[in-house]
């Protein structure tokens, strides 16, 4: 299946396998480097960059953002928990949802992953490919992934 563009040819289930092992990797490799430092992983290093940005999100707010199902998320958060890193407050507005919010511990550790976090994606995505073709990508991805949740396009049912 080739997709025609203005100036070349391009072949989408092509480009869609490297999109993905390439997601999968850098995902892998950040994975390993956060659990060797900080003892998490990027999921849960994700989950509370989140939350330090959005105080008072609801785990509903986190599926959205992630695109993944309420149910997988609360269990993730139930685990940021028990770690004593999250904590869910009572939401006043609406009885049947908590609010989320960082604990201490939490906010030292999402902080003591950031460096990890910008070491480690400068390490296998600056060093790798030239600042423009980076730009590029950037631009590009940002702009397909507006794309894709101003139409709702993959989000899950649940």
């Amino acid at each position: 299946m080739e997709y025609i563009s203005a100036s070349a040819p391009v072949d989408l289930p092509k480009l869609f396998s490297d999109l993905v092992r390439c997601e999968t990797r850098l995902y892998n490799a950040l994975n390993d480097r956060l659990r060797e430092r900080h003892g998490i992983v990027t999921s849960q290093v994700e989950f509370l960059r989140f939350l330090r940005e959005h105080p008072g999100a609801r785990v509903a707010d986190l599926a959205s953002e992630f695109a993944a199902g309420v149910g997988a998320i609360s269990k993730g958060i139930d685990r940021l928990e028990q770690q004593g890193w999250v904590a869910r407050q009572p939401n006043p507005a609406d009885r049947r949802s908590s609010l989320l919010a960082l604990t201490e511990d939490g906010m030292r550790l999402v902080r003591a992953t950031d460096d990890t976090f910008a070491e480690c994606l400068t390490e296998l995505l600056g060093s790798n490919l030239p600042s423009s073709s980076l730009s590029t990508v950037a631009q590009a991805f940002s702009q397909l992934r507006g794309i894709l949740e101003q139409a709702g396009i993959g989000t899950p049912a649940g």
